[in-house]
């Protein structure tokens, strides 16, 4: 049924293909999980101003840049990244291009980090 999710993987090392595909699919994700969580903070009063994906500092790009450090995260510790400095670097430029810029520029870092090889233990 959710056969999309797959390209979902985070241990999974990708080619460029499998990388938009994963960015196309995070890029769903994100939306569908910003939307329904921004709806359901301002019925219950939380916040007053939602704001739109591409403004800064509202609503929706703080509840997406935690999804971006959130998938980051995921990423890095599935693969045993967390001692590669290139990839806390890429990490770090995709929360940073994701609360100032946008968040759709700020899953490109993250479907970039999809194409690097694991460390084996």
């Amino acid at each position: 049924m959710f056969g999309f999710l797959k390209s979902l993987d985070v241990s999974k090392t990708h080619s460029v293909t499998d990388a938009v595909w994963f960015y196309i699919t995070g890029l769903i994700m994100m939306i569908g999980f910003t939307t329904v969580l921004g709806y359901i903070l301002g019925q219950i009063g939380m916040v007053e101003k939602v704001g739109s994906f591409f403004d800064g500092g509202h609503t929706y790009t703080l509840l997406g840049t935690g999804f971006v450090l959130l998938l980051s995260s995921m990423i890095l510790t599935g693969r045993k990244l967390t001692g590669d400095l290139f990839s806390i670097l890429l990490v770090g430029v995709a929360v940073y291009l994701a609360f100032t810029t946008s968040l759709i520029l700020g899953l490109v870092p993250v479907a970039l980090l999809t194409t690097l090889h694991g460390h084996k233990e």
